[in-house]
């Protein structure tokens, strides 16, 4: 009696009553009602691909009971949802952890369904973390129902956790850790079994010996190809149904050929066996791909480095007493406390204590910063010697360190265009191997080679395009963890490869070259007392006050002014010894002093007086001060050939005098965003690559007419941010250090790929001349993809700080 398997899951579909449907004109079966209403929902949204392109049966669904629809719906609750959504412009962003993925087909089959879904605005799934993005309007769609649509098609999705996500890595590790054992062992013993028939060749072994032998290492090999070298299988079947060539079909034909000639030669007869090189080819393949893994993960590719520094709990004050909460429950306006030595749970406001922070995680400085009351501090910082109390601003999904998480995913994700080529390259490299072999095995026969299957084998493995595809993608990750480090986070897939050609950097003013903020930059006393006593004065005056012109004093040490007042518009009074004093705009002050006012000087910035009823007594000059580093890093772009433009809406004399003093090479003022807009599309036109680094806010609309955009770290909230980059620790430094990264990742790629093309062009005549062994081609393909890991690993070592004072961009590269 034939068995019947279920259609849509393969399990047995012996039911009575049979379960049917009929499809396009063919009665199908099933074991169950819920695996029927999964293709019939497949089937009815056009998703029929998905039965032609996977690899594996599908999960068997399973209907949800009360407790699980329970737990579900708790998802839609809004205190949950901090520790995994976050707002974006299209609407709300959560993150997920899928369960049930077997193959390329069921991500597929996923991402259409779900984009169906009412609400839905993207869901794209990571097949290697299985990590989900769900871009959802909630106005539309509640987060249950579409988990709920992704468990009716028999997977099952949870909020990610960086803690799961760790332990199903740690999982793969010790599968991959096990493989390539069972596969070491087999290549020793395989290896001390072939040294006997291969001294066969030159002395007399009795027949049932070598017959002994080669059982014996049959029986070795075969759990090495059918355990450890599985994935190679899956990965090719799974290309060839798909129609796309990658590494793992050669492999695979390889492996297959090998195991199966030599599997029937000693069942049949013959005089060559191959298990040997079966299974020291696996094992090298399996070891550089696990040597990958590992040097990835080291490197912080894996994406779990920095949701490691979120804790999951945190000291909520109440009371003045400190409680431990699960964080998903801390809202906005809580009072938490950290300790010394722990990591900060959220967003806020320091309301009491005064500490130093490391906060590398976030900016990749790795020199603490004192931090005191009113001082805003970010999740993921690590508190250092006083205990904090801060209050919440943002927790969960909302932190500014998630936001980091989620653009460094987006990025990781993103195929840039010359990853893109690669793949095509070593595509269609595949096919061309694959049409070649059987040409160079026919050729070997007809000529009476006794040793062209041998040849043909070691064609297929010494040209597997293992170090072609792994060329680019490999430095454009390495990279990418470097430039984090140095505090620059790329937000778009092509940032880095688009970097090292650009031969203009395009400068706002405020916030970008300048600090943003107002600073005392000048001070001219007129009057009795000195200097010291009246900047002291002054402070006692405006620590009544807290108007952002006020907070420039509140630095300063103050003397006692009492009867202090505040005039609307105009400034402040108050008494100092019994005598009135007075600050602020001269037309104020003037008003309240008998004595003829100083002469004024054309000078730039903001004037703030000081005078008694009876005499002037100073002077305070209050500007927006040139940070510290800028000058030192336009010298290095200058030095690079990079051409720098100062393009800002401030009035143009200050603009002149900023450019003057750092050396820039040309300063447009007083420019409208239409105007600026305007200046960066007439530079693109005139064949110029252009970079615009601006604060984020107000230089958006320009930025869009910038090739590279770069937005400083004091930007809006990262979710929606439209730059290309952003500058996360406000050091112009770190451009500099970005653009000469950038200009080593195309020189470690151009390497990479001289080196894979080489390797191939190289190996394939001497391969097909049969000088290269099936064994020495495996170590030869390995080695090949190694020797690419490592050279783009180099990438990712550098030092966690900014560039020292001299460090320079390296000279101009040709484009």
């Amino acid at each position: 009696m034939t068995t019947l398997n279920c259609f849509h899951c393969g399990e047995p579909a012996d039911g009575e009553p049979p379960i049917t449907l009929e499809l396009q004109g063919q009665q199908r079966h099933f074991c169950c009602q819920g695996c029927k209403a999964v293709c019939q929902t497949i089937h009815q949204e056009g998703l029929t691909g998905f039965y032609e392109f996977r690899t594996e049966p599908a999960v068997t669904p399973r209907e949800l009971t009360r407790s699980e629809l329970d737990r579900i719906r708790e998802l839609d609750h809004p205190l949950v949802q901090q520790a995994f959504v976050a707002p974006v412009k299209a609407g709300q962003e959560a993150q997920l952890l899928i369960g049930g993925i077997t193959c390329a087909a069921c991500i597929w089959l996923l991402e259409n369904h779900m984009k169906q879904q009412p609400g839905v605005q993207s869901f794209t799934v990571n097949h290697t973390t299985q990590r989900a993005r769900l871009v959802w309007a909630s106005d539309k769609a509640r987060l249950s129902d579409l988990l709920i649509a992704i468990h009716e098609l028999g997977y099952t999705a949870r909020p990610y956790q960086a803690d799961e996500a760790e332990q199903a890595l740690k999982a793969e590790h010790r599968s991959m850790l096990i493989r390539l054992a069972v596969a070491g062992i087999g290549s020793f013993q395989s290896m001390m079994l072939a040294f006997p028939l291969y001294f066969e060749l030159v002395s007399d072994l009795s027949t049932d010996f070598v017959d002994f032998f080669r059982w014996f290492s049959l029986l070795v090999a075969t759990p090495v190809v059918f355990y450890s070298a599985r994935p190679f299988f899956t990965n090719a079947r799974r290309d060839l149904l798909s129609r796309h060539l990658t590494m793992d079909v050669p492999v695979a034909i390889a492996i297959g050929l090998a195991y199966g000639a030599s599997a029937w030669i000693t069942l049949i007869g013959g005089e060559e066996v191959y298990f040997e090189s079966v299974c020291m080819f696996t094992f090298f393949l399996l070891l550089g791909r696990y040597i990958e893994v590992q040097a990835r993960y080291r490197a912080g590719l894996s994406g779990n480095a920095l949701a490691g520094f979120q804790p999951s709990v945190a000291a909520r004050v109440l009371n003045g007493e400190a409680e431990i909460i699960a964080i998903h429950q801390v809202q906005p306006g809580d009072v938490i406390r950290v300790r010394p030595g722990e990591t900060l749970p959220v967003d806020g406001e320091i309301v009491s204590g005064e500490s130093t922070l490391n906060e590398a995680a976030l900016t990749g400085e790795y020199l603490p910063e004192t931090r005191k009351p009113g001082d805003t501090v970010h999740a993921g910082s690590v508190n250092g010697e006083n205990p904090l109390d801060i209050r919440v601003t943002h927790a969960g999904a909302q932190t500014r360190l998630s936001g980091i998480l989620r653009v460094l995913d987006r990025v990781q994700s993103e195929k840039p265009p010359v990853a893109r080529m690669a793949d095509r390259i070593a595509g269609k490299f595949v096919g061309r191997v694959l049409i070649l072999a059987p040409v160079v095995w026919a050729g070997w026969w007809l000529a009476g080679a006794d040793n062209a299957f041998d040849i043909t084998l070691s064609v297929l493995v010494v040209t597997c395009p293992c170090a072609l595809s792994l060329a680019t993608p490999t430095a454009i990750t390495s990279a990418t963890v470097r430039l984090r480090k140095l505090g620059f986070l790329p937000t778009r897939g092509h940032t880095l490869e688009s970097m090292n050609t650009i031969d203009t950097v395009v400068f706002d003013k405020t916030g970008t070259l300048t600090r943003g903020e107002l600073s005392l930059t000048d001070q001219s006393v007129f009057g009795s007392l000195d200097q010291d006593t009246c900047i002291r004065i002054a402070a006692g005056l405006e620590k009544h006050s807290e108007h952002p012109i006020a907070r420039v004093f509140h630095e300063q040490p103050s003397l006692t002014v009492s009867q202090v007042s505040n005039h609307l518009g105009g400034g402040l009074s108050g008494l100092y010894h019994g005598r009135a004093v007075y600050i602020g705009h001269k037309a104020f002050v003037a008003e309240h002093t008998s004595a003829i006012a100083p002469e004024g000087e054309d000078a730039q910035g903001m004037e703030i007086w000081l005078a008694t009823d009876k005499e002037w007594l100073a002077r305070f000059r209050l500007d927006d001060k040139i940070r510290e580093d800028a000058s030192q890093a336009l010298q290095a772009l200058r030095k690079s050939g990079i051409e720098t433009l100062l393009l800002s809406g401030d009035r143009s004399g200050h603009v002149q005098q900023v450019a003057h003093a750092l050396g820039i090479d040309r300063a447009i003022g007083e420019a409208s965003p239409e105007q600026k807009l305007e200046v960066l599309e007439q530079l693109r036109a005139d064949g110029h690559r252009v970079m615009m680094v601006g604060d984020g806010l107000n230089d958006l609309p320009s930025m869009a007419g910038a090739g590279i955009s770069v937005a400083m770290g004091t930007a809006a909230d990262l979710t929606q941010l439209k730059a290309d980059a952003v500058l996360l620790n406000g050091q112009l430094n770190s451009l500099v250090a970005a653009i000469e990264t950038s200009k080593q990742t195309r020189k470690i790629i151009r390497q990479n790929m001289i080196w894979a093309f080489g390797y191939n062009v190289c190996a394939l005549p001497l391969a097909a001349a049969g000088l290269v062994p099936p064994w020495l081609a495996a170590i030869g393909m390995s080695l090949s993809s190694l020797i690419v890991v490592l050279n783009a690993l180099r990438l990712s070592r550098s030092n966690k700080g900014t560039p020292p004072p001299e460090a320079t961009l390296g000279a101009p590269e040709a484009a």
